[in-house]
């Protein structure tokens, strides 16, 4: 009897914990690498071909041309702070609006998150504006 509640306690926590994973916001390890400023982190959140616009500059990229980008723009304003003010949609796709402090200068970053069954959670549009 014993062990079977045991048993029973460990797969009602393997679920929970799966279940948590599925509904994680897709926004706090994204939010975490911006703050950072770790392109090389931020990357594996890109999809394939991206669009990013960099401060009114505007580029339809391959992951490894965004990553060059965001390190350069990292490098230039080096990030002290990353909020998340707003989120909005659902899957497939949600938007996240935050407030980034870097380089002594404040910046507006909208996020468009896609949701595909095959390959997760995928950056399609990153925007820097100055505030």
């Amino acid at each position: 009897m014993r062990i079977a509640t045991i048993l029973v306690s460990f797969v009602l926590l393997a679920f929970t914990g799966l279940r948590a994973q599925q509904t994680q916001d897709v926004f706090v390890p994204i939010g975490k690498y911006i703050q950072q400023g770790d392109s090389e982190s931020l990357s594996a959140w890109f999809a394939n071909n991206l669009e990013l616009d960099i401060l009114g500059k505007t580029n339809d990229c391959s992951k490894v041309q965004a990553t060059q980008i965001m390190k350069d723009f990292f490098v230039t304003y080096t990030p002290k702070s990353f909020t998340i003010i707003h989120k909005s949609g659902k899957a497939p796709m949600k938007y996240a609006i935050g407030n980034l402090n870097a380089g002594g200068e404040t910046f507006r970053v909208t996020l468009f998150v896609k949701t595909q069954k095959e390959s997760g959670n995928q950056i399609q549009q990153l925007r820097i504006e100055r505030e």
